[in-house]
């Protein structure tokens, strides 16, 4: 199991107990829709001993209906050449509705993903399991985890396919201040027939506020996946800058 692994678990810990003992708030009202819109379009370029550039673009619209529905749409593109190669092109997508009272969250889930750096030709999730918010507040800011069980058929370049079941534990961290805002979702993915057969990603983004819909964004991925086509490679990191813009909440 990768080092940064064990690193982003003691830290998440280390931030789980520093947030403060708080109600999980949400000042809806019952017959009310809120849409929140978020975009970001960020980016490397590296000329020299390595010809590298790479695009990244993620989009996200969640729908909140009164007092204990929501409806997160997300879905990234990510597009990278290396002397010249194509190296990089990922699409992910996924609808995570859940039910929330209080702290309590009940999810379900459904994904769609492509890899050229891992093989990957299509992947299909099918899942659903409980969560609990520590923290939460009408600004955005929140610490919680969920456990999901999903159902995974994938399909890889070299022709072979696999289907299984994974728990899937999701940590995710957002804090604001002012006009910084730093965020962090953490993957753990293992096989329930096999733990040797595991997927663990991270994805940490510190976005600073240029106006009230716009930001400058720093981002951090990491990907690692047990299992990958032959010629491929397991791990994956890519660190980015650029914007994003938001609509209020």
């Amino acid at each position: 199991m990768p080092k940064l692994y064990c690193f982003c678990l003691l830290l998440l810990a280390f931030l789980l107990l520093a947030v403060p003992a708080a109600r999980a708030q949400n000042q809806q009202q019952r017959d009310t829709t809120l849409i929140v819109y978020n975009g970001q379009l960020t980016g490397a370029f590296s000329k020299g001993g390595v010809n590298r550039a790479l695009l990244s673009t993620t989009q996200a619209l969640t729908f909140t209906r009164g007092q204990h529905y929501g409806l997160p749409l997300n879905g990234s593109f990510i597009y990278g050449k290396q002397d010249g190669l194509l190296k990089e092109r990922e699409l992910l997508l996924n609808a995570t509705p859940y039910y929330y009272k209080g702290r309590f969250r009940a999810y379900a889930i459904g994904g769609f993903e492509r890899s050229n750096l891992r093989g990957i030709t299509d992947r299909v999730q099918l899942g659903a399991g409980p969560g609990w918010a520590f923290y939460s507040d009408t600004l955005g800011r929140e610490v919680s985890i969920s456990n999901l069980i999903i159902r995974e058929k994938t399909n890889f370049q070299d022709g072979t396919s696999k289907l299984t079941a994974r728990n899937s534990v999701r940590l995710k961290v957002t804090y604001s201040i002012k006009i910084l805002t730093v965020s962090s979702i953490t993957f753990y993915q293992p096989s329930l027939a096999n733990f040797n057969n595991y997927r663990f990603s991270n994805v940490s983004t510190a976005a600073l506020k240029l106006t009230n819909h716009l930001a400058f964004n720093f981002s951090y991925n990491y990907t690692h996946e047990s299992q990958y086509s032959e010629g491929k490679v397991p791990d994956n990191t890519n660190i980015t800058v650029g914007f994003s813009y938001a609509t209020k909440r």
